[in-house]
């Protein structure tokens, strides 16, 4: 694990990059305020039928491969607390949440899409990934997280206040926060009303789907559903296709 973790945390030098970036007047545009919408971006609902279209287009699966290489990108995932709950935002056919699933056996997804089209492949890919009995771990839901937030099922009001609690305690620098594991069930307390948050968000080639008018919005509610200490997991298109963690 180490080596992968390693690796990966060396894509580039940030610094570097910042400079390139900030020098070069053709990527300007990238440091210019979004003060309002542009009345050309498609609404939600063009939104979901784009992508609604998209699957039916690639219905045979092919456009898609399974994505193997998840364990590798990320270790923490190999190396995660028994029972741990992953959030797929975007989860498409299913490719992502396949290989998780095949390679632990005791991780819960709940993966969402705004597509019921991708919904409906990535139903069939898990059906037929010879992974076993998956019914009690693996939950699909139709939502677009980015114009209607998460269904409290997944966190409830309490639970976020919890959690937004118990982020901020964590930087205050004393020992008796420093040793305390915000990750126990016990601590953070398990909701009948709700699943209690989850330890892993991942984003895997879905971020750049998001309109850019609707990130920040979107980037907080799935903060508001990670439990403390939990990580945020994604993968991208930008320099040379490298991936990216936060925590």
């Amino acid at each position: 694990m180490g080596r992968e973790a390693e690796y990966f945390s060396k894509d580039f030098d940030w610094e570097k990059l910042k400079q390139e970036v900030e020098s070069n007047p053709s990527l300007s545009y990238h440091f210019q305020p979004f003060d309002s919408i542009p009345p050309s971006l498609p609404t939600p609902s063009q939104d979901s039928q784009a992508w609604n279209q998209f699957h039916i287009r690639h219905s045979t699966g092919r456009f898609f491969k399974e994505r193997r290489y998840l364990f590798k990108e990320f270790p923490e995932l190999l190396s995660c607390d028994e029972y741990s709950k992953v959030l797929e935002v975007g989860c498409g056919n299913g490719s992502t949440a396949l290989p998780i699933l095949r390679g632990r056996d005791n991780i819960t997804i709940y993966a969402c899409d705004c597509s019921n089209k991708a919904l409906e492949r990535a139903n069939k890919m898990i059906e037929v990934g010879n992974v076993g009995s998956v019914a009690h771990r693996f939950h699909l839901f139709h939502c677009d997280f980015s114009t209607n937030g998460f269904p409290k099922w997944l966190a409830c009001d309490s639970c976020q206040g919890n959690f937004l609690q118990k982020k901020h305690d964590q930087f205050p620098d004393t020992e008796e926060n420093k040793d305390t594991n915000l990750n126990n069930s016990s601590s953070l307390g398990e909701r009948k009303c709700c699943t209690g948050g989850v330890d892993f968000v991942l984003w895997i080639f879905m971020l750049s789907a998001v309109p850019l008018h609707r990130m920040p919005s979107a980037i907080r509610e799935c903060f508001s559903v990670l439990k403390p200490g939990g990580l945020l997991l994604f993968r991208d298109y930008g320099n040379g296709l490298k991936k990216r963690r936060c925590r």
